[in-house]
């Protein structure tokens, strides 16, 4: 598990640099700035017609959630670094996961969708959707987070959250024609120093931890040099 002494360079690193993501991550999402690359593209403008747009939005009752999901992804982490160093079987874990999460999940859509067309599944592209989210997006992702909580711990893994963001920026901009605007280029910067603060944190402290096992391994030996020597009068 990580460990924060503000002391050190190192968790002044990890500390700063998880701030200064957060930091990031706020400003791509509520500074937009002015457009610095419009751009047209059929394929955004089809997306927007075939995709439903909900006529109105509470930003206060989805605030809440983001903010539950968020701390709740958290706790998991953590629960899952633990679980993962006394049991280190990733697959196990992940399948274990998996099946709570899809019983869950098919509680809750039972109850919201009630309309038994919805269920129907088609060979469209719908279908590829599915598959494609249930190979890639849920259990290779998860066994692949799963693994690097167990070799660098969770904050290793949740620092990838915010650069998700500026991800999804360039494939919006590169696939579906979205425009570019200044905040979005200041919020990715903010975002790229803090994750490398945070990199740059997390090798040193496992650089530390190296020397500090280096010098107990070669502690003995030089004890032992130190010992005078007895002679045996026979």
């Amino acid at each position: 598990m990580e460990k924060l002494d503000l002391k050190s360079k190192s968790s002044q690193a990890k500390f700063i640099g998880t701030i200064i993501s957060i930091m990031g991550a706020f400003t791509v999402t509520f500074y937009q700035g002015p457009p610095l690359l419009i751009l047209t593209s059929n394929t955004s403008t089809s997306l927007h017609k075939v995709l439903p747009v909900a006529p109105s939005s509470n930003w206060v009752v989805g605030a809440f959630f983001l903010t539950t999901g968020s701390l709740t992804l958290t706790i998991l982490f953590i629960v899952q670094t633990w679980i993962i160093k006394d049991y280190p079987a990733e697959l196990m874990m992940t399948l274990v996961g998996n099946m709570f999460s899809s019983i869950l999940s098919t509680i809750v859509a039972l109850i919201i969708a009630r309309d038994p067309n919805i269920w129907k599944l088609r060979p469209d592209i719908e279908l590829a959707t599915i598959i494609y989210a249930a190979i890639f997006m849920v259990a290779f992702r998860n066994i692949v987070s799963t693994w690097i909580l167990r070799k660098k711990g969770p904050v290793f893994v949740t620092m990838f959250k915010p650069l998700g963001m500026v991800i999804a920026l360039v494939m919006g901009i590169a696939f579906l024609g979205d425009s570019l605007y200044l905040g979005s280029v200041i919020g990715a910067f903010i975002i790229a120093l803090g994750f490398y603060l945070v990199l740059w944190g997390k090798a040193e402290e496992e650089k530390s931890i190296e020397d500090r096992g280096t010098h107990s391994f070669d502690l003995p030996s030089n004890k032992l040099a130190l010992l005078p020597e007895k002679r045996i009068e026979g």
